[in-house]
């Protein structure tokens, strides 16, 4: 009160719930979990067949070791396990491959606690320009 001389009561009064803070969108993209796991294993194979294992060792040998967090990260941390003998590299795909569809459903587990997500589902294989034009289009639904 004695700064701005106004009662505290009065101030609060700016901070009222019903009004939002921002004015913001979340978009959340869909597909089906089959599909997505099916994604999800050709990436893998993908980064396993240019260079993921190639990738590790020379950030392995660099002067600067790898933080502990990168060491666990999902690909590094089965990668490395192959290198050091551990693993196969047939099981550090595999465990690549599982551990990345986990963080997925983890994923969608967190989105569903979002209450205001506009949802679009797409198709399988549907390209990155048509999936920018349904966005576009809900966004110009929403405003």
């Amino acid at each position: 009160y004695e700064i701005t001389g106004k009662p505290i009561s009065s101030l609060q009064q700016q901070f009222d719930a019903e009004q939002p803070l921002h004015n913001w969108t979340i978009i959340g993209l869909r597909r089906e979990k089959s599909v997505e796991n099916n994604r999800i294993n050709r990436r893998v194979k993908k980064m396993i067949a240019t260079g993921l294992v190639d990738e590790v060792k020379q950030l392995l040998a660099e002067e600067k070791p790898l933080s502990q967090q990168a060491r666990c990260a999902i690909g590094y941390a089965e990668i490395i396990d192959y290198l050091n003998g551990k693993i196969s590299l047939e099981d550090a795909t595999e465990l690549i491959k599982k551990n990345t569809r986990r963080f997925a459903k983890n994923q969608r587990t967190w989105f569903k606690s979002f209450k205001n997500v506009n949802w679009l589902d797409i198709e399988a294989e549907e390209p990155a320009e048509k999936i920018f034009s349904h966005t576009k289009t809900l966004l110009n639904n929403i405003e």
